[in-house]
């Protein structure tokens, strides 16, 4: 009768122990040989997940990196003039006379370039002065603006859409609504 051999265990077939050198040549030498091929393929499969493409990237990395730079930044740069050439008539009334316009950032998703959802960010502060100690009292405040797109925008319709003159006056689409009027809601 045959008896099987257990190569992990301490004895061989024929109940003697195994010495360390013949331990080391059944399990493959180093100090984890067991834990070699389970550490490669966990170092693989994250190798694997971390270049794995991303679902959603910002505008101005649609298509492909920075290849949506000049579309993204030129209509970032006709929002902000407008908001400007607006905002002390609108927004910038009342407590908050200083509103900034900060950053405008929209996502877009790789696979069939619906827009994911558009923010708009500002700041603004209101300072006062106290007569009797000459303290001066700052309220910092800032905002996270969504615009209100429609769902399955694809940033296509959305550029066309806003290459108009006053682009934060354009009715977006598949909409009633324009960027102003999402800013009015927010900002007020």
């Amino acid at each position: 009768m045959h008896v099987l051999s257990n190569p992990f265990a301490g004895t061989n077939s024929n109940g003697l122990s195994r010495t360390v050198s013949e331990r080391k040549k059944l399990l493959g030498g180093g100090p984890f040989p067991i834990a070699s091929p389970v550490l490669a393929f966990g170092l693989s499969l994250c190798t694997v997940l971390a270049t794995a493409a991303p679902e959603y990237v910002d505008a101005v990395n649609y298509p492909a990196n920075e290849q949506g730079w000049e579309a993204f930044y030129g209509l970032e740069r006709r929002l902000v003039k407008d908001f400007d050439d607006i905002c002390g008539d609108t927004y910038c009334e009342g407590e908050f006379s200083n509103l900034q316009a900060l950053r405008y950032r929209c996502s877009v998703r790789q696979a069939d370039s619906l827009i994911g959802e558009c923010v708009w960010t500002f700041a603004g502060s209101n300072a006062a002065i106290d007569g009797a100690t000459g303290k001066v009292t700052v309220d910092a405040r800032t905002w996270a603006c969504r615009t209100p797109l429609a769902p399955q925008t694809p940033i296509a319709t959305f550029y066309s859409a806003l290459s108009v003159a006053r682009p934060i006056l354009a009715t977006l689409p598949a909409t009633a609504t324009t960027i102003h009027e999402g800013l009015s809601n927010c900002l007020n």
